[in-house]
């Protein structure tokens, strides 16, 4: 049996509609396609980003990206025909078990923008949620570490810029939501919005296309800062 740990990179909520519960999703960190345990030929030719994602509902998302969109690689055997790029699918057919695990810690709200430059300039770690609603109906709550921000002590302001987070995209009109769900970097400079880059397949000639942080998406959020202790 193999297990596989990864680190969180995002939390997200979504209440479909008012009065349900939230079902919790959560993306690990990517790696990259390989071979386990053996001797040598790790990495798989042609190799793919590999991005987990898991949900409290018992399904699971898994995203596959090679260096072109719709690459057509097959699995092994051939005989089980194409990988697909987006796999959704339900955790207890696929593995012997799938499990969130999220350690908490204390942490500050920060109340203004001094407290955050304050923040940032003494090198404390960040959290952030962002809250929105992406179609005036379903309810989304994103929990992120803030990796990357901006500031100036100057002029007194701060920019997040950091992901990948997930962000349900309702064009994809999938039955699940965790198969709506895209990757996408997370941007704000203040309480009330967010702009969101989100992965998607861009055409780069009439043949080809690649899956790249490309479609833009600006949303009404709440957002908040925290130091975590």
């Amino acid at each position: 049996m193999n297990h596989v740990r990864a680190p969180l990179e995002c939390l997200c909520w979504i209440t479909e509609s008012e009065g349900d519960e939230p079902i919790r999703y959560a993306l690990a960190t990517a790696c990259k396609a390989e071979r386990v345990n053996v001797d040598e030929d790790i990495w798989l030719e042609p190799n793919a980003d590999f991005h987990p994602v898991g949900a409290d509902n018992g399904l699971f998302l898994r995203i596959k990206s090679w260096d072109r969109a719709d690459k057509g690689v097959m699995y092994y055997p051939p005989s089980r025909g194409v990988q697909p790029e987006r796999n959704v699918g339900v955790a207890d057919e696929a593995f012997d078990f799938q499990r969130i695990e999220v350690r908490t810690r204390q942490a500050r709200l920060l109340e203004d923008v001094d407290q955050v430059i304050a923040a940032i300039l003494e090198g404390r770690p960040l959290v952030a949620r962002s809250a929105f609603s992406p179609d005036g109906v379903r309810c989304v709550l994103l929990e992120y570490p803030v990796k990357t921000i901006n500031t100036s002590d100057r002029d007194g302001y701060y920019q997040v810029d950091t992901g990948p987070v997930l962000f349900p995209d309702l064009s994809l009109s999938h039955e699940h939501m965790i198969g709506n769900l895209r990757l996408a970097y997370v941007a704000h400079n203040a309480p009330d919005w967010a702009e969101f880059l989100l992965n998607v397949p861009v055409p780069v000639t009439d043949d080809v296309r690649v899956n790249h942080f490309a479609k833009a998406q600006r949303v009404d959020a709440v957002n908040t800062l925290f130091e975590v202790e």
